[in-house]
């Protein structure tokens, strides 16, 4: 079937003015991930008595309606993607608060809600939710005065993080604060709410550590390995080791099957041994240009919110990415943080499809409003033209 821009449909002009490129390297990555899939969690299945492939099935299976979501979310407008958000976040803040009181305890946090086969986490897809809301009320408070923005983001930002660290989950209460951080400076916040803002991320760290004995437990062994056990970040750091530049071979590595996250947390590593370091930063890449063309098209956007909104979406996902990432390499105290698209997960999957679905579109081409309505004078000029013509 060919798209041609004679035709007046929801698919042709979506396809006339997405980022095409930023599409076609999304569904790169979740080609990859289903590939890494197949290499990393046979050994994860084995030990749980399931058939050899479940997590690579499942993975396939939530590959379709990920990529539906990723494009419905594309097709929406700026404020369709307000609104979806709003609507989004409500549900997902109550759902986390619903969790603490009635959810189940799993690996000693409180963060999913068990619906027959799946497991969805409603604290995923609250994350774009939120950046698209933060952006926009940041906008309003710097076009209008009568509008509080900075205290209802501010405000917003409280309850979610309040939420996160009560599941408990440190790893993406830190990921939201960074983002939200980001677009306070970018919004141009006066610096004493930067500074008031910045010393309260300083004492939650410090609260954390002395609060949370397994925060305190993975920051003093990243400090100091010889304090604990690093047994996970050791086979990581040796699975590039083993790989080299060009890795083992599909299916020759080890570290797959003594790492108990390797098709999630530590997916990474499993690609450094079997597909080698080359394939690692083909990955890395990957994750690059998708955020640096984010990034390129919010420069370029003279609305605000949408400016705010993409480079908040695409920081999200890209420090993700960063992070788990920099975990697998030793660089960061481990932490439950998948990468996006890669990583098994079904809530994780489909929150980031519409992240990004958020972010194709509010980079897509849109008309200037000159040139979706012509204005009152122009349309006299040319009533008058269409006259002189029939009279000549």
């Amino acid at each position: 079937m060919r798209i041609t821009r004679a035709e007046r449909s929801v698919l042709s002009d979506w396809w006339f003015t997405v980022d095409r490129l930023m599409f076609f390297a999304l569904l790169l990555l979740m080609g990859a991930g289903l590939v890494l899939s197949f290499a990393a969690s046979p050994p994860v299945a084995a030990r749980y008595n399931l058939e050899p492939f479940y997590f690579v099935r499942r993975q396939a299976a939530m590959l379709v309606p990920a990529i539906a979501i990723m494009f419905a979310a594309s097709t929406l407008n700026p404020k369709q993607i307000r609104r979806v958000s709003l609507v989004i976040f409500l549900a997902g803040i109550a759902l986390m608060a619903l969790i603490l009181v009635l959810g189940p305890e799993i690996k000693g946090a409180k963060r999913w809600l068990e619906l027959g086969p799946f497991s969805l986490q409603p604290s995923e897809f609250v994350k774009p939710a939120f950046i698209v809301l933060t952006a926009w009320l940041f906008n309003e408070a710097q076009k209008r005065r009568d509008v509080p923005g900075i205290e209802l983001a501010v405000a917003l930002y409280a309850v979610f993080a309040v939420l996160l660290i009560m599941q408990p989950d440190f790893g993406q209460t830190l990921l939201v604060t960074l983002v939200w951080g980001a677009l306070v400076f970018m919004a141009g916040i006066n610096l004493v709410w930067i500074g008031a803002l910045g010393l309260a991320g300083v004492v939650g760290i410090v609260s954390a550590y002395f609060f949370a004995p397994h925060v305190a437990s993975r920051i003093d062994r990243f400090l100091d390995p010889a304090s604990g056990d690093t047994y996970q970040t050791d086979r990581s750091l040796e699975s590039f080791l083993h790989g080299g530049w060009f890795g083992r071979g599909p299916g020759e590595g080890t570290v797959k099957d003594v790492l108990p996250d390797s098709h999630t947390d530590f997916i990474f590593a499993v690609a450094a041994e079997e597909y080698g370091l080359i394939a690692c930063l083909v990955l890395v890449a990957l994750f690059a240009f998708i955020v640096l063309r984010g990034l390129s098209k919010a420069s370029q956007e003279p609305d605000g919110f949408i400016r705010h909104a993409i480079a908040g979406l695409v920081m999200l996902f890209g420090l993700q990415a960063l992070i788990n990432m920099a975990v697998n390499v030793g660089m960061l105290p481990a932490k439950g943080m998948t990468l996006p698209f890669i990583s098994y997960g079904g809530s994780s999957l489909l929150a980031m499809a519409l992240t990004m679905g958020f972010a194709l579109g509010l980079t897509r081409k849109r008309p200037m409003a000159g040139q979706l309505k012509r204005s009152p004078s122009a349309e006299s000029e040319a009533e008058a033209q269409s006259v002189r013509e029939k009279a000549a």
